[in-house]
């Protein structure tokens, strides 16, 4: 009995020890889904290629007109504020929108908020199966009326992957850099 009396206490002292994630956390965690795709640079993208990095995903399209940019902008600002540990995340932008987010069109979009975001795009069908994995929707919709084209509607949550490719959080869009890089040291000091 003082046994386990001795083990839960451990265990009650080292949860308390831990510093919780600013995220929404998945429990349990779970491997995140492996995507194998090319990169908008023309390499090939293996997600498993990036264990020992805290892996931010977001998923969203180049023609977004203020939540895209925003998450970017903020992310961006993460990676800054992460100083000399900035190598320690990767961002990585899933396109919602293959028809138009073209490898050299998603590249220069990235590069305008850091080079060293990972841009992926493909077929309808590649990045259909790949939001299906991850859980997120996206519909297209026409412009408001006397203008042409679409707009994409679509989840707006930041993906947070830890260093040994576990899926552990979830992030709604909205929230401040500081918060990103809390997680993001969390994840990478386990």
């Amino acid at each position: 009995m003082r046994r386990v009396l001795a083990a839960l206490l451990f265990a009650s002292a080292a949860a308390q020890a831990a510093p919780a994630l600013k995220s929404g956390s998945f429990s349990p965690a779970r491997p995140a889904p492996e995507i194998a795709q090319q990169a908008a640079d023309g390499k090939d993208f293996r997600m498993s290629s990036l264990r020992g990095k805290v892996v931010v995903l977001e998923f969203g399209f180049t023609h977004c007109p203020a939540v895209c940019p925003a998450s970017l902008a903020m992310l961006a600002q993460a990676r800054q504020k992460l100083g000399a540990k900035a190598d320690r995340l990767q961002v990585v932008f899933v396109s919602v929108d293959p028809e138009r987010d073209t490898p050299a069109r998603l590249k220069h979009y990235l590069a305008q908020f850091d080079k060293s975001f990972i841009g992926l795009t493909g077929t309808p069908e590649q990045m259909a199966a790949i939001r299906k994995d991850y859980g997120i929707s996206a519909t297209r919709f026409p412009e408001p009326a006397g203008q042409s084209g679409y707009q994409m509607g679509h989840s707006s949550y930041l993906y947070f992957v830890d260093k040994k490719g576990m899926l552990r959080a979830m992030m709604p869009f909205g929230r401040p850099a500081d918060d990103v890089v809390h997680d993001v040291n969390v994840l990478a000091a386990e």
